[in-house]
């Protein structure tokens, strides 16, 4: 794994846009349009916006990105790692490199919204701390959705 690197990078990239869209048709294909709470290159290129990049020599094979909400927690969005990059643990080494910069920034919190319809990314979650939660911010309750969040 010493040739997997994890950095703070621009969502502005034709590889990152192909990432992207592979993690939008896997969501599109689980569930329905207003169970999708996709953030957009320009959402995730906004100020407010960390959004980190894995490379696997340099090929993005991962993402994910922490937004800072003005109520002072942050928000993992977009996690997302190609099919034959997993199991390599890049969704752990980008959860926590996230959860790094949540605490640099000053965030005693993060939350996030994740899929009933998606067991490793639930497992990784509970693994790494987090508990389920009421629907935050402009999120609706929805009997697809989980809500978790961590305490930093």
């Amino acid at each position: 794994m010493s040739d997997i690197t994890l950095a703070r990078e621009s969502p502005r990239q034709a590889e990152v846009a192909r990432l992207l869209e592979a993690l939008d048709e896997y969501q599109s294909a689980l569930y329905p349009p207003e169970s999708n709470h996709f953030l957009d290159v320009q959402a995730l290129a906004a100020p407010n916006v960390r959004f980190f990049v894995a490379r696997r020599g340099a090929r993005a094979v991962g993402c994910g990105a922490l937004r800072i909400d003005d109520a002072g927690y942050g928000e993992l969005k977009r996690m997302f790692v190609i099919p034959e990059a997993r199991g390599l643990r890049l969704g752990r080494r980008l959860l926590e490199r996230i959860e790094d910069e949540a605490r640099r920034e000053g965030l005693a919190w993060v939350r996030l919204e994740t899929g009933i319809r998606q067991p490793e990314a639930l497992a990784l979650y509970r693994t790494a701390g987090y508990v389920e939660r009421e629907a935050f911010g402009e999120y609706r309750p929805d009997p697809l959705s989980v809500f978790m969040e961590k305490r930093l």
